[in-house]
């Protein structure tokens, strides 16, 4: 049995941990890694948010302030801002993240003001909602945070979560967590859930069911608009399309990816000589991309990156070797062949090469992170192939289930997936189809959650 103390007991010792890393942040914040970088933006969140408050806010105006920790959250809390402010032009945006790599997103998000989130502590969080006073908060998928959604009850904010999902097994779930977060979710207004089963599970966490909906996942919508907004001609797009070239597309690998990806690309070249392939790392920075050029290199492939794609087309037809930093792996041969092998060395073209994709595979099922997001290849009509750590994301599941996406656990079984597809034209197609069909008939939920929180705008927070 729980005693009675003990969630508030937690409740101080959670606020004195951040109040330390808080302490910490400067001796941290050195340097360009996600940790500094993390810890940098975080130490002056909180002046920004209240100055733009207190100086550029049009108090006329509705404040809605959406935090999303990462990219993928962030691409679905975009989804529903863009639905929200068709219908209310009038809201003023906040936008909020946690991790570095949100960092490349929040120029695009399409909000008054962005940054990461301020501590979560009352004093931080007090200067910032009186200055702002926003008229609702959204969290987004997976993430609340206490002393925010107590300050927002405090100040009469009323709080929401949009795309919420808990997969089995999710670290929420555990005891520790259920009993220090349940008061949060009991607080919160409203929470638009993915699926009945999420429904389901927030229950179980504590949302009170008179706050639970389930609208859908907005990640769907975001992926199938950024598939649809592809650029009609792009200099990183157009050699590509000019080429009949059978090409994989690789998204968000890591280095445990790769380290089965690239011997699996070598068996499907043997079986495809002019395969050509493309690899997008999830953190494209310049000394990993150098690595797995040279890596590709090694491999035999003309490697370079996108940059040099778009160097040294020239409105050609194919993608020839150039002379970026990286490139040129061709005319270290003695020829001016085409690349084969292109590293892609940007963040926020993936979604979109993957348009030039007869096969997709989504990196992070051989990662202790997990599966990234397989509903951008979804989205462009492509079969999709992963490694087994699949468990966080119910869309692969989905994908498996209705002959979208296949799994490999190994080199030797992800050659075979890919060079089957590659092979059998009529097969590919199918898997195709099926993925997008997938997408096509879940389409909506951006537009369901925004009209929630267009009615919660208008009453406020419920009882």
């Amino acid at each position: 049995m729980v005693h009675p103390t003990y969630p508030q007991t937690m409740s101080i010792l959670y606020q004195i941990a951040v109040a330390i890393v808080r302490l910490a942040a400067p001796l941290f914040s050195v340097g360009d890694s996600k940790l500094a970088r993390g810890m940098a933006g975080r130490r002056h969140a909180d002046r920004l948010l209240a100055t733009w408050g207190d100086v550029v806010r049009d108090r006329d105006r509705p404040v809605v302030w959406f935090h999303a920790p990462s990219v993928g959250e962030g691409l679905q809390a975009m989804a529903v801002k863009d639905a929200l402010l068709e219908a209310r032009p009038d809201v003023q945006v906040v936008y909020t993240f946690f991790s570095p790599s949100a960092e490349s997103l929040a120029g695009r998000f399409g909000a008054d003001v962005a940054t990461y989130l301020p501590w979560d502590l009352r004093g931080p969080l007090t200067r910032v909602l009186r200055s702002v006073e926003p008229s609702l908060i959204v969290f987004t998928k997976t993430e609340v945070w206490p002393v925010l959604v107590a300050e927002a009850g405090r100040h009469g904010i009323p709080v929401a979560m949009v795309g919420a999902t808990v997969t089995e097994g999710a670290g929420r779930g555990g005891r520790l967590a259920r009993t220090f977060l349940r008061a949060t979710w009991a607080t919160l207004d409203l929470v638009c859930a993915n699926t009945e089963a999420d429904a389901e599970r927030l229950s179980g966490l504590g949302v009170r069911r008179s706050a639970l909906v389930s609208t859908g996942d907005p990640g769907i919508d975001s992926a199938a608009s950024r598939f649809d907004d592809t650029p009609r001609s792009a200099p990183y797009l157009d050699p590509f399309r000019a080429s009949s070239r059978p090409t994989i597309v690789a998204g968000s690998t890591w280095r445990s990816d790769e380290d089965v990806l690239l011997p699996a690309l070598r068996q499907v070249r043997d079986a495809a000589p002019a395969l050509r392939v493309i690899i997008a790392p999830h953190e494209p920075h310049a000394d990993s991309v150098a690595d797995l050029v040279v890596r590709l290199r090694e491999d035999g492939w003309g490697a370079g990156t996108l940059t040099d794609v778009e160097r040294a087309s020239g409105g050609s037809g194919d993608a020839r070797g150039g002379s970026g930093a990286h490139g040129g792996a061709a005319r270290e041969r003695g020829v001016d062949e085409p690349l084969d092998a292109v590293v892609v060395d940007r963040v926020g073209a993936l979604a979109h090469l993957y348009g030039v994709a007869a096969i997709s595979y989504v990196g992070g099922g051989f990662h202790a992170e997990g599966l990234h997001s397989v509903l951008e290849p979804a989205a462009a009509e492509t079969p999709v192939v992963f490694g087994p750590r699949h468990g966080n994301t119910r869309a692969a599941s989905d994908l498996l289930r209705e002959g979208g996406a296949k799994i490999a656990t190994s080199s030797d079984e992800l050659a075979g997936v890919m060079t089957e597809w590659l092979l059998d034209e009529e097969l590919r197609s199918r898997a195709g189809q099926a993925a997008v069909d997938y997408i096509q008939r879940h389409r909506g939920a951006a537009d369901r959650a925004a009209a929630r929180l267009r009615q919660l705008l208008d009453d406020g927070p419920s009882a």
